[in-house]
């Protein structure tokens, strides 16, 4: 099995900055795209940002200039730094992966179990 843990989430002030980290453990052959999504009350999850295991990396518009996403392969860890963090950026945040738990076998995607993060204005 395989395991994600998120943290790094809290209530921050309008304007100020927050880093997630996410941490993958368990039965883990190699691991594809790792991602950060949000989710607000009465709303489905949605993208905030994506990362490849060669680096690439995409977001959504709102955050565009403000949040970065990064990844540590040796320590099977996505990280999302968020700066001049808003109102609207709030929500529970959780962390994917697409992991090959063997050599030949296909990815399966995994969640973490979230992370709450709150702006005050």
């Amino acid at each position: 099995q395989v395991q994600l843990v998120e943290s790094g989430g809290g209530l921050v002030q309008a304007g100020g900055s927050l880093r997630l980290s996410c941490v993958a453990s368990g039965r883990i052959y190699s691991i594809n795209a790792m991602g950060w999504y949000r989710q607000t009350p009465g709303n489905e999850r949605e993208l905030v940002a994506g990362i490849t295991s060669a680096g690439m990396t995409n977001y959504a518009d709102s955050v565009k200039g403000r949040f970065t996403i990064s990844r540590d392969n040796g320590k099977n860890t996505v990280y999302l730094q968020m700066n001049s963090l808003k109102a609207e950026d709030i929500g529970i945040y959780y962390c994917n992966a697409d992991v090959r738990t063997q050599w030949g076998s296909a990815a399966l995607r995994y969640w973490g179990q979230g992370t709450q993060v709150t702006v005050s204005s």
